[in-house]
């Protein structure tokens, strides 16, 4: 089985300065697990997801703990956590460059790929253009598919 047969083919996308308030409402609109963000071009640059938006300051999350040293300096979080602790817009916050396939792709390239690198879904991308998105949605919706038809295949055939 394709990618191109259980991708998501509507999806929302956002670019580098959306206000993370819009990224909130989008995902609970769109119920999309994160958002492509596309530069001025339509280029994937990035993906800011539910994850991202977890590590907050306005929700009480502490960050956690750097190295020794930095505790010692009183330096507990990295500039990176720090940005996304308080950043205020996509840009500050998104994953950059993240990982994707490609529209030839299969199902079991795609369940692959995000195993290794612990994500829940990826951007489909053709031509360097986002054409889709999976998720572990899409896959378990497949799956549905997949199960009902060996049923019926099942209760539909003759019995001696």
């Amino acid at each position: 089985m394709r990618v191109t047969d259980v991708m998501r083919e509507s999806f929302a996308t956002v670019k580098p300065g959306t206000p993370l308030i819009e990224v909130a409402r989008l995902l609970m609109q769109t119920n999309q697990r994160g958002l492509p963000v596309l530069d001025e071009k339509g280029e994937l640059v990035g993906i800011v997801s539910e994850g991202n938006l977890l590590h907050r300051n306005e929700l009480g999350v502490v960050p956690l703990a750097g190295n020794w040293l930095g505790q010692f300096l009183g330096r507990g979080e990295n500039d990176s956590t720090r940005r996304q602790m308080h950043g205020l817009l996509v840009e500050e916050i998104m994953t950059p460059s993240p990982v994707c396939v490609e529209e030839d792709a299969t199902v079991d390239d795609v369940v692959t790929v995000m195993d290794a690198s612990k994500v829940g879904q990826i951007p489909v991308v053709a031509a360097g253009q986002v054409i889709g998105m999976v998720s572990r949605f899409e896959l378990i919706a497949a799956l549905v598919r997949c199960l009902r038809r060996t049923e019926e295949e099942v209760s539909s055939a003759p019995t001696l």
